[in-house]
């Protein structure tokens, strides 16, 4: 008996085959021709893999970013640069060569079109925000907090966060490598601005690291740290490595998570001999045991992913990492839509090998709004990405709800789009809540940013800004 099978048309008949919302292209990462700016014009491939050399270079002034850029970058954008840092900023300036090179990869300074092309750009946006950036009606939402997420309020010892039943956040060091303009840890890292002091942990670090890794050892519910700060390429690597092994020491931790966004920032940090010797070191025991390591990075741009960012991944997996995975943050102007978000996705896996894992909406600190996003646009983005990546590497969208904790942007229980407040419920209690049985059912609002509603809801919030819990 034959079997006639109609196979229907050709999928590689180009009349036939569909035009998709996004074309994908492989594209191997590059590293932008530093020399195109006038103050590096002379600097070395040598240098320019020095880890030394990138933390001594570091831009931390409109004066300093003048200098590297040369005239070509006129007075204009460095006065909105110093207004902002005199008026809104809520972390002082602090730009790696490695950062500042992946802005306006393919102009130099002086050619047609760099001022405006630098004013777009999406790494700039974020890690040196200007004045005119910000939202001139709204520039931080009415419920918005320097501690946005209160992690201080759930220090179980002094910069350890208990938020969750099985997991912890140790924060180890309050500087990074870099800056960005949207920290959500902008009340404890980095330097005060003119608008904002900085907490400053109380304890010696020996004494507060100490009283972490104590807590843990007569917590046995706890599995799970994520070692952060700050930025973990700003720990001498002794110090870290003895922090991992006394972590390896207690038996019931079982997943430790190595936070550095200078990964991204200070690729060369990462490759160095001393750090990964130790780190080789300290995943073979980890293996043995059956403890799993990994890294989690933070790139919000394609452009990020350069030739020195894979190198450093590569050494990573090289040295015993599981696993490197890139926590994002959804951020109007610099990655708020389906293209943007695919293209680096795509370029953090294939470019680099790091995985996609989350993009969290941007928190409620102050001076934010104009970078937050909806959560009804989340929600958008998160469907436009579907399909395109392997389900494993196909990032989630979450809200970083305020004493809830992340939440896929699906997961909301009820929403007012006009007011842009939205609820969320839990099924698991903090240490705040232990004499509370009630408040794993409670529900818990978070913000829409105020730019982003209906003239009604405008209207609303401008009449009755503290009326909406």
């Amino acid at each position: 008996m034959t079997i006639h099978l109609n196979a229907g048309p050709s999928t590689n008949n180009p009349a036939t085959t569909p035009v998709q919302p996004y074309s994908y292209r492989f594209r191997e990462p590059v590293e932008p021709e530093w020399r195109r700016f006038p103050g590096w014009s002379q600097v070395t491939a040598d240098e320019w893999d020095s880890a030394q050399w990138q933390r001594a270079n570091c831009v931390k002034s409109a004066r300093q970013l003048g200098a590297v850029l040369g005239p070509g970058i006129g007075d204009s954008f460095l006065a909105d640069l110093v207004r902002d840092q005199q008026q809104r900023a809520t972390m002082s300036m602090l730009v790696t060569p490695q950062l500042l090179n992946t802005m306006v990869p393919h102009l130099a300074p002086g050619e047609a079109g760099f001022l405006d092309a630098l004013y777009a750009d999406p790494v700039r946006r974020y890690m040196i925000p200007v004045f005119s950036d910000r939202d001139p009606r709204w520039p931080s939402h009415p419920f918005a907090t320097r501690d946005s997420l209160h992690e201080s309020e759930m220090w179980a010892v002094e910069g350890l966060t208990h938020r969750y039943p099985t997991k912890v956040l140790a924060e180890l060091v309050p500087t990074c490598p870099q800056y960005c303009g949207h920290c959500t840890r902008m009340d404890l890292v980095g330097n005060p601005t003119p608008q904002f002091t900085k907490h400053r942990f109380d304890l010696r670090p020996a004494d507060r690291l100490g009283r972490m890794l104590e807590f843990l050892r007569t917590h046995p519910s706890i599995r799970d740290v994520v070692v952060s700060g700050g930025d973990l390429a700003n720990l001498p690597w002794p110090r870290l490595e003895s922090f991992l092994t006394a972590l390896l020491d207690i038996p019931n931790i079982r997943d430790i998570r190595l936070a550095t966004k200078g990964l991204v920032g200070l690729p060369q940090h990462w490759l160095q001999k001393e750090v990964l010797d130790g780190l080789a070191t300290v995943c073979a025991r980890a293996r043995r045991q059956g403890v799993q390591i990994a890294v989690h990075t933070h790139a919000n741009a394609a452009q990020s992913v350069t030739t020195s960012v894979a190198r450093a991944a590569t050494a990573l997996f090289e040295a015993g990492v599981r696993d490197v995975r890139n926590q994002g943050v959804l951020m109007r102007g610099v990655n708020d839509s389906v293209e943007a978000l695919l293209d680096l996705s795509f370029g953090l896996l294939d470019g680099a090998g790091i995985m996609p894992y989350y993009f969290y909406l941007c928190d409620m600190i102050p001076n934010s709004e104009h970078w937050r996003v909806a959560l009804w646009e989340a929600q958008a983005l998160q469907r436009g990405m579907m399909g395109y990546l392997p389900g494993f590497a196909t990032p989630r969208i979450v809200c970083d709800v305020p004493f809830v904790g992340k939440r896929w942007v699906d997961q909301v229980d009820s929403y007012d789009r006009q007011r842009g407040i939205s609820y969320w419920t839990k099924n698991y209690l903090t240490p705040l809540e232990a004499a509370d049985p009630a408040a794993g059912g409670r529900a818990h609002p978070y913000y829409d940013p105020i730019p982003s509603l209906p003239p009604e809801g405008q209207e609303w919030w401008k009449k009755t800004p503290h009326e909406a819990h």
